[in-house]
């Protein structure tokens, strides 16, 4: 069995008195910001878990963050999410409670009561798609932050991809390898051929055709596509690209499933990636990606760093009012072998 670690060994690690560990451990003010960094850091050094029970029933700080969504946790791609917001909860010595709720209001309405009963210090709240969402009415007071989302009026902190930056350095990237014809399969229209408002089709696109422009390439209608998603679709997508007059060199997909069926249909074409046709993905699913021959060299959501963030931010407003910040994570470029 462990031994425990006690406040009197924070407190000689930090350099400070036992009280300024308590204040911190109980996220009361009156602590500057470089003490309770290195009480922070020496709870993490030296692996110390309070008891959440015990904090709470002395009248202290329940030690637990809260974590809701739609569907991220039944997402392998975007569990990170869950992921990034734990690894920090479990560094200050507090536990993540998870509750997803499949889209279903009713579901988010129970699990901000759960929360708002067991006094969570903060609130994740998470979607699997990027987009603007509305938040449950029980969280209404409870200092929430928003991964992967935003409202609307910007009125809660925020984290979300930069997905203009997505956009423009997957495109830089084919230029950087000596494209100039660079086809884009972006995302979605819907049946009745109507874009939704999602921000990583426009975003993505902007970025396109920043890139293109940056680089004295003149936009071409005829190299950009919308997909639905559907496989069969994305395949004629892709050849009707290569059927062009002058067909792209590169092209760029809205997500990794769009990419994959693209190699399909440039297989059954007869052509090579990259020999051929480069190609570029977005997500970074990694099943997909590093399954794929060769592999493909796709933009990464930053799943783990929005919930490390949101997380984080939480800890650092601890007793204080959330500041609304709204802020865009870069899309890292994953570079392998199809381009």
């Amino acid at each position: 069995m462990s031994r425990k670690i006690t406040i009197k060994e924070i407190a000689r690690r930090a350099g400070v008195g036992t009280t300024t560990v308590s204040r911190v451990l109980n996220a009361q003010p009156y602590v500057s910001a470089d003490k309770r960094r290195r009480v922070e850091e020496a709870i993490a050094a030296l692996d110390y878990r309070p008891s959440p029970a015990a904090r709470h029933l002395r009248g202290g700080a329940s030690g637990l963050l809260g974590f809701l969504t739609d569907d991220v946790a039944t997402t392998p791609y975007a569990v990170d999410i869950i992921r990034g917001a734990q690894d920090v909860a479990w560094a200050h010595g507090m536990v993540l409670l998870v509750a997803d709720s499949g889209g279903d209001e009713r579901f988010a309405e129970a699990a901000a009561q759960v929360f708002r009963q067991r006094a969570v210090e903060g609130i994740v709240y998470a979607a699997m798609y990027h987009r603007p969402v509305q938040l449950p009415r029980g969280l209404k007071g409870m200092p929430t932050v928003l991964a992967n989302c935003f409202l609307e009026d910007g009125s809660a902190p925020s984290v979300v991809p930069d997905e203009f930056y997505g956009g423009y350095h997957a495109t830089k990237a084919a230029i950087e390898a000596g494209h100039r014809r660079i086809g884009f399969i972006n995302l979605w229209e819907d049946a009745s051929g109507v874009t939704p408002p999602f921000p990583a089709i426009y975003g993505r696109l902007r970025g396109y055709r920043q890139a293109l422009s940056d680089h004295g390439i003149a936009p071409d209608a005829a190299l950009l596509r919308f997909s639905n998603q559907i496989p069969q679709e994305n395949v004629r997508h892709t050849r009707e690209l290569l059927a062009l007059e002058q067909p792209p060199s590169a092209i760029f997909c809205g997500n990794d499933k769009v990419a994959m069926n693209c190699y399909s249909a440039l297989a059954g074409l007869g052509l090579r990636v990259p020999a051929d046709v480069a190609v570029i993905g977005f997500d970074n699913i990694a099943h997909i990606a590093e399954g794929l021959l060769p592999a493909l060299t796709t933009m990464q959501l930053p799943h783990y760093a929005m919930g490390k963030w949101a997380a984080q931010f939480l800890m650092d407003q601890r007793g204080q009012a959330l500041e609304p910040l709204q802020v865009a994570l870069p899309c890292p470029l994953v570079r392998r072998e199809s381009v």
